[in-house]
């Protein structure tokens, strides 16, 4: 049996959503990252329906067709708030799950641990729990090479540089990220998603409020700080050994520290993991979600 990918909108936390919706049956819930879109979730949303989920993959707030957050606001905390207010506007129940990718990881990791009512199973990838990352950024050299970018997304500069030279820098990461993944594809798909000057500057406001001096809110900063505790349903993670964004010495890392994740590495796969590989992620994913214990 094949699945159709429809799309569809709703309005949760005060946006207007546009998701991509495929299957009946529990919430399967799929959140992208950057440089993407929701469309990354185009291999694992038929294989989620194939096994009885209804997958949802929203473009997050921000992101076109999405409406920008009249808050300006684009921390986790308000990612998190996002997930969970979608989910009950879709009339989820405790049996829903959730998996992201890059933000969505850590969108993922704060959702699930400030309402795991909502959500019995949670999958994380190629981003690692907070604490992990901020002690990267502050220790590890290696890392913070990697992570230039995120700085550089401070600049207003970066508005007007990315799409003038026509997403060429965009391209290298990708490039850098999964080096044997060809992106042609999801970077066309991104950059629809950000064509509008806002949408791109909402884009780089996740960055701008991560490290930076974008818009907070004490709401949102009581969402993340909650995320920082292990979270007490199962909870998959999982990293590309080839990984240019975030390296795999961080995966390692969690591996020895958080007893309550269960770590997976893929050898050959880079930071992309569900477009470079998807029969491998699918199938981890998917055996994952649907066994008993």
């Amino acid at each position: 049996m094949s699945f159709k990918i429809t799309t569809h909108q709703v309005h949760a936390n005060g946006i207007d959503f546009t998701y991509l919706a495929c299957g009946t049956g529990p919430l399967a819930f799929c959140l992208h990252g950057f440089p993407d879109s929701a469309h990354t979730w185009r291999h694992l949303m038929p294989a989620l329906a194939h096994v009885g989920f209804r997958a949802i993959a929203p473009f997050t707030r921000g992101y076109a067709p999405t409406s920008i957050a009249p808050d300006n606001c684009y921390q986790t905390g308000a990612l998190a708030a996002d997930v969970n207010a979608l989910h009950q506007a879709l009339a989820g129940g405790g049996d829903a799950v959730l998996i992201g990718h890059d933000w969505g990881s850590a969108t993922a990791l704060i959702a699930g641990a400030n309402a795991p009512e909502r959500w019995s199973r949670v999958v994380a990838m190629s981003v690692p729990p907070g604490l992990l990352m901020r002690r990267a950024l502050e220790r590890n050299l290696a890392q913070l090479k990697r992570s230039w970018y995120m700085f550089y997304f401070q600049s207003a500069l970066s508005e007007i540089a990315v799409p003038a030279n026509n997403y060429a820098l965009i391209e290298m990461l990708w490039q850098e990220w999964s080096p044997d993944f060809e992106c042609q594809e999801d970077l066309e798909n991104f950059k629809r998603c950000v064509a509008n000057p806002d949408h791109l500057k909402a884009a780089l406001g996740y960055y701008r409020a991560s490290i930076g001096t974008g818009p907070r809110s004490d709401r949102y900063n009581e969402i993340q700080t909650k995320g920082l505790e292990p979270l007490t349903q199962p909870t998959l993670y999982l990293h590309g050994q080839k990984d240019g964004c975030i390296g795999v010495e961080l995966a390692r890392e969690a591996q020895a520290s958080c007893p309550w994740l269960d770590v997976r590495i893929l050898d050959q796969a880079g930071h992309f993991m569900q477009l470079e590989n998807p029969q491998w992620v699918n199938g981890v994913i998917v055996d994952w979600l649907t066994r008993q214990n």
